[in-house]
């Protein structure tokens, strides 16, 4: 049964992007990027809730927005509305009394009004300056009548033109981290190596000819699951690990306590750099699944100032 639903949706969905009205597409889109107010998004019941989801996804990526509930409108907040304005009404059927009531009034404000409607002949999309409609062969619903493929189309539309508007006033990264400074994506594009990684004397370091005897307490004192091996110019040239440990002790215990870390460390092994994303680190790490790395250093040019682990990384919740 479930099968058979998703393949119905997809077909559904498929329809829609079969036979999306480009041109006028793009025309609403150019509408948007020479707005010089706010996108103003309203809509009735579950519309309503596609309309204030795609406003909050435009003040995110960089363009002014709101969402107007229509009664709230009416009752006296369109008063908000300017003449610098576009207003979006987005109803399946266009023939929402409450929307239709307020385009009268939004229109002299001097706003701009665009429909986004299913309905080619609906009321709405005539009073409308600008109008689409939005392809829907039929609504998963077996009665043809909740809301899931006409919502799902209205999103689909507004995210569209939510990330070309985005692309268009060439949104960065850090613009993107200022609006989301908590929660997961916070962490996400802002917090970096530097935050999180072991630094200064808590770095467990040691040098090629230490021996192994004389590593194991700076292994077990140091807690970081690995020494990294330092050179004379203060290079990194290995890393030797709690893993290497227990391999190396099952090949030959009774004299491996003697050996120089120069022939028991991995002198190659990944590296990261100052100022790297904590989660690029994290990819960095699980680019190989057969072979994830635990920790890795990291450098600034050549020499060592810290060193991530992948339990920091993750215990500060980005994953």
């Amino acid at each position: 049964m479930l099968k058979d639903l998703f393949e119905e949706y997809q077909s559904n969905l498929n329809f829609f992007f079969d036979k999306i009205d480009v041109a006028a597409s793009e025309k609403i889109y150019q509408i948007f990027l020479a707005c010089e107010g706010m996108i103003i998004f309203t809509g009735v019941g579950k519309s309503g809730i596609i309309a204030e989801k795609l406003a909050m996804t435009m003040i995110s990526t960089g363009t002014k927005a709101l969402y107007l509930p229509p009664m709230n409108a009416l009752h006296g907040d369109i008063g908000i509305v300017t003449e610098k304005d576009v207003l979006i009404c987005i109803s399946k059927s266009g023939e929402s009394s409450e929307l239709l009531s307020l385009i009268p009034f939004a229109k002299k404000k001097g706003a701009k009004t665009v429909a986004w409607v299913s309905n080619p002949y609906s009321r709405l999309l005539a009073e409308c300056d600008v109008g689409i409609s939005l392809p829907l062969r039929k609504e998963l619903c077996p009665f043809d009548l909740a809301p899931t493929t006409s919502t799902a189309i209205q999103l689909i539309f507004g995210d569209v033109l939510s990330v070309a508007l985005m692309e268009a006033k060439n949104f960065s990264l850090d613009d993107y981290a200022l609006n989301h400074p908590a929660g997961a994506i916070g962490k996400k594009i802002t917090l970096t190596v530097d935050d999180l990684m072991v630094n200064g004397d808590r770095l467990p370091l040691c040098t090629p000819k230490d021996r192994l005897r004389e590593v194991l307490v700076t292994l077990t004192n140091k807690q970081c699951g690995c020494v990294l091996v330092m050179d004379d110019e203060r290079r990194v040239v290995g890393i030797f690990t709690d893993g290497d440990l227990r391999r190396t002790l099952q090949k030959n215990a009774a004299t491996i306590l003697e050996t120089q870390m120069k022939d028991l460390m991995t002198p190659t092994f990944i590296h990261t750099n100052r100022g790297v994303l904590a989660w690029e680190a994290l990819r960095h790490m699980q680019r190989d699944p057969k072979r994830r790395v635990m920790m890795m250093p990291v450098l600034d040019d050549k020499s060592l100032v810290g060193l991530i682990r992948m339990h920091d990384i993750v215990q500060a919740g980005i994953s």
